[in-house]
């Protein structure tokens, strides 16, 4: 077992962990996109950006390729980091605006729209579908082509494979194939309606260090119950 802090809590976890997989299982939240269970990690999206190390020399980190250091210390929540994150969804936002995955994301992030000029791409490379034939059905029947902008994701030469078992498992972890109705226009691009969520109240906690990492936060229930009870 090795000892780390994670939020200003010290924790102990297990030699070989990774930083996202010692705040999940000690409840601390950090959103993934091309992270899964069952599959490698990658660290495509950088969604889980995460904080480690003090003052100036402070910096961000893929938590699901990291792994967990005895002595480290880590901010999962920060200014810092939930600006990063805000981007990073803003960024996915403009590449695949009618991703549902990416819309509940957004949401729970307090974007209410994305700045970016929609490119309506019909893939993130998230990697997610590549991992998923590979290191689950042992077919390598897609992968990876080209460098760069021209990167995409395929079969080599654009040839049928015939190794794929047509399973439906690429489709299945693909978070741009599961779309929602939504508007086209940026400023409508993210409604928030079907996640049902409201403002988060980040922006009236004083420390600029750590902000609120609790799901549900507790001040938004609490006030949410004032209001029902008219208080």
């Amino acid at each position: 077992m090795i000892e780390l802090t994670i939020n200003g809590v010290l924790v102990s976890v297990e030699k070989g962990a990774t930083i996202l997989e010692a705040a999940e299982f000690l409840g601390f939240p950090i959103p993934t996109l091309c992270h899964m269970e069952g599959l490698s990690p990658y660290g495509a999206c950088r969604l889980c950006v995460v904080e480690i190390g003090e003052g100036p020399k402070a910096k961000l980190v893929s938590s699901c390729t990291y792994p967990a250091e005895a002595g480290l210390k880590v901010r999962t929540a920060s200014t810092r980091v939930l600006r990063t994150r805000r981007m990073i969804l803003e960024l996915l936002l403009a590449s695949c605006p009618q991703s549902k995955i990416i819309q509940d994301l957004a949401s729970a992030h307090g974007i209410r729209r994305q700045r970016f000029k929609q490119e309506y791409e019909d893939c993130i490379l998230c990697g997610r579908c590549v991992r998923m034939c590979e290191e689950q059905m042992m077919a390598k029947a897609i992968g990876f082509r080209g460098r760069g902008e021209k990167r995409s994701i395929g079969t080599p030469f654009d040839v049928q494979s015939d190794v794929c078992r047509l399973c439906g498992g690429c489709m299945y972890v693909c978070p741009a194939c599961q779309l929602r109705c939504t508007y086209t226009e940026p400023e409508k691009a993210i409604c928030g309606g079907c996640a049902n969520l409201s403002p988060p109240c980040i922006e009236k906690d004083p420390y600029d260090d750590m902000l609120c990492y609790m799901s549900p936060c507790v001040a938004c229930e609490i006030t949410k119950t004032e209001m029902k009870i008219g208080v």
